[in-house]
């Protein structure tokens, strides 16, 4: 069994973003006439929403579904506290254990999909003991998953680039075979050659005409400086609007002057940043990146994988906590934690014909919650998931006919 669009599918009585109530009609894959008391084509399948909150499609900005333990036995974390003591225990874990990026990587989706989620960026590990192995499982699930969710893959080099040759070769070859982002990782803090480091990256961007989203853990002045670094290349090469960084701890060390300073090169490139809002780090100032002209978007990072038990796939429940990281209380403030999972994500991650107006891809989720912010904190149920114009789940359970659903069940 497959699920399809329906020839035409009404939504009555529901409130986007909270506004006042109208009907919704999607004709294909697309919304195609919102209004009151839209009438109903022949053979329209209606939905009655009964005043429901209706939101776009979930976007996950950041996340590594390659990892997860999903659904798997708990993992008893004993890693060290440093950064490459992550990396290394992670590498050694999945070589030895065997890991299944395919499988855990579609289950994950899956759980995704139930809540609302219809867009995600993923990174993916390529290095030089795994080789392709992770990308490749990953790219099975995209596709598998592409009628209903679309995945970008970030070729991502988490055990660094310079410091395992072979790598640059295996990110080559990772775009090549169909990755839609080259990633990038510590230039300073993994690689130790900043210059060498981001030229080499670059190069292979350039290389495949591919955008960057670039990993930047590095604090302070060193973080600043690798930052610096990435700006001068995006402007020299012509990559406005095609680089994000991520995390971006360095933004929360810095003083107001100097950070204020590179937010505004960031705006005036086009250069994106991701914030997973973690409570150990320092984070980016969301509202000055704001106010530069910064476009600010949301991910979870990892989910319970080995690097941390923490993270759940649902949007909603990270808005929350990037709400809770910024102390956002008024309902505007809350408002702005939802665009970094909705409208900014789309517009970061460069996911099209997102939104709520006519023409818009019919990613649809209806929650019942008076508000914006009333959703964020209350995290309901979604009581309906429409996946470019089929619908998918009712009540956070996926309907039959999804790729997975004998391996993983239907939630």
């Amino acid at each position: 069994m497959t699920l399809a669009p329906s020839p035409a599918l009404l939504l009555r009585d529901v409130r986007p973003w909270g506004a006042a109530a109208v009907d919704v009609l999607v004709q294909g894959e697309r919304i195609a006439a919102i209004g009151a008391g839209l009438p109903v084509p022949p053979g329209a399948a209606v939905e009655e929403g009964g005043g429901a909150l209706l939101l776009p499609g979930l976007v996950e900005g950041h996340t590594h579904l390659d990892k997860t333990l999903w659904g798997l036995p708990w993992y008893r974390n004993e890693v060290g506290t440093r950064l490459i003591d992550r990396i290394d225990n992670e590498r050694a874990f999945r070589h030895a254990s065997g890991h299944d990026a395919a499988a855990q990587s579609l289950a994950l989706a899956r759980a995704f999909l139930a809540t609302g989620t219809t867009r995600i960026r993923t990174h993916v590990d390529v290095d030089t003991q795994a080789g392709l192995k992770h990308l490749e499982g990953v790219l099975r699930t995209r596709d598998a998953m592409a009628p209903w969710q679309q995945i970008q893959t970030v070729a991502f080099p988490q055990s660094g680039l310079l410091v395992r040759p072979g790598t640059a070769e295996l990110l080559d070859a990772a775009l090549a075979a169909g990755a839609d982002v080259l990633g990038g990782l510590d230039p300073c803090a993994i690689d130790g050659d900043p210059v060498r480091s981001l030229d080499v990256l670059f190069g292979i961007a350039a290389k495949h005409g591919k955008p960057l989203d670039i990993h930047l853990h590095e604090p302070g002045a060193m973080g600043a400086f690798s930052l610096g670094l990435i700006l001068d290349r995006t402007e020299a090469l012509g990559l406005q609007g095609r680089v994000a960084i991520s995390h971006g701890f360095c933004l929360g060390d810095l003083a107001a002057a100097e950070c204020n300073a590179l937010l505004a090169r960031m705006a005036a490139l086009g250069v994106v940043l991701v914030t997973s809002a973690p409570p150990s780090r320092s984070v980016p100032p969301l509202m000055a990146c704001r106010a530069a002209g910064v476009t600010v978007l949301g991910g979870n990072d990892g989910i319970r994988d080995t690097w941390t038990p923490y993270g759940t796939p649902d949007m909603l429940e990270r808005a929350m906590l990037i709400g809770l990281r910024y102390n956002l209380r008024r309902d505007d403030e809350i408002d702005i934690a939802l665009d970094g999972v909705t409208r900014a994500a789309a517009l970061g991650c460069g996911f099209a014909d997102h939104g709520l107006v006519p023409g818009s891809r019919a990613d649809l989720v209806l929650v019942d919650a008076q508000s914006v912010a009333h959703a964020v904190v209350a995290r309901p149920a979604r009581r309906l998931v429409v996946a470019r114009g089929a619908v998918v789940a009712r009540e956070g359970v996926l309907r039959p006919g999804l790729p997975g659903e004998r391996a993983h069940g239907t939630a």
